[in-house]
């Protein structure tokens, strides 16, 4: 049978043609070396069978490369890492303002704003430059989930809400300059050109082009601490709980991973870990 004619089955419960070209460009973003890449290609193809998941192909895909190194292993499960902070909305949030920090904004996170009508609380508030942005986090924890238009919608009249009302205050010191909406998953067609329309911006895993979630993550290094192939899912919630969301948060500070008890052995080859997918 030939691979291009092998239907798979999407997250959302599509079917779709296999892509190998999408496979291998997604083992290219961990950093693999060439040789790496089509050793696992050529595995993973001859695993392959009609109505297999791209669950499945992805856990295979990552257990081959786990095998080579664990730290190419954190950047390939980067996607799935994301949907690893929920199940609540807020260290996506606190992920959200990390990010912006590191793009030089100051932030701040769950602030209570006034609008001219209503009071609004918002997810993340970043200054730069005398001017702030507004940014709204949709956390989806299932894969199949999109962002439609609604959500555009509704967020963009909660930001000229309050935009009506800051802009007439000069005591803010700033201007409101920009509403965002971040999400984890995709949007629709018809809420990205919604967005266009009436100025709103939108982030979310692989959109703008080029400069979505994951293209911000991998260029600034900041990497959620789900993506971790050696804390125990136990170890990441506790982390998670003391507002440990990024990788670089915990190196050269090791108290976190003393306060759970972990072994100096283990916690170096934590540390090297993420030393070496941050560094690279």
């Amino acid at each position: 049978m030939e691979k291009d004619t092998i239907d798979i089955i999407k997250s959302s419960g599509e079917k779709a043609k296999f892509s190998l070209n999408k496979l291998k460009a997604s083992l290219n973003r961990s950093g693999a070396d060439k040789h790496t890449v089509n050793q696992i290609i050529d595995k993973v193809r001859d695993e392959l069978y009609q109505g297999i998941s791209t669950k499945e192909i992805y856990n295979r895909a990552y257990a081959l490369l786990k095998k080579k190194k664990s730290y190419l292993a954190s950047k390939y499960k980067l996607k799935k890492a994301i949907y690893e902070l929920g199940p609540t909305g807020f260290p996506f949030e606190r992920f959200v303002s990390a990010v912006l920090q590191y793009s030089g904004y100051k932030t701040e996170v769950g602030k209570t704003l006034q609008g001219q009508c209503v009071t609004h609380e918002i997810d993340v508030l970043a200054h730069k430059d005398h001017q702030t942005i507004v940014v709204e986090c949709k956390f989806h924890s299932d894969e199949g989930l999109n962002c439609n238009v609604k959500i555009p919608l509704y967020i963009n009249s909660r930001y000229n809400d309050v935009k009506a009302h800051w802009n007439a205050n000069p005591k803010n010191g700033s201007k409101l300059a920009e509403g965002w909406v971040v999400t984890n998953t995709r949007f629709t067609q018809d809420a990205i050109q919604y967005g266009k329309c009436v100025n709103l911006y939108l982030l979310s895993w692989d959109y703008p082009k080029n400069d979505g979630l994951k293209d911000r993550i991998d260029r600034l290094g900041l990497y959620p601490i789900t993506v971790s192939t050696l804390l125990t899912n136990r170890e990441k919630q506790f982390l998670l709980s003391r507002d440990i969301v990024l990788c670089r948060e915990l190196i050269g500070d090791g108290f976190y991973l003393d306060h759970l008890g972990v072994s100096e052995i283990r916690k170096e080859k934590i540390l090297n870990e993420i030393k070496m997918l941050c560094d690279n």
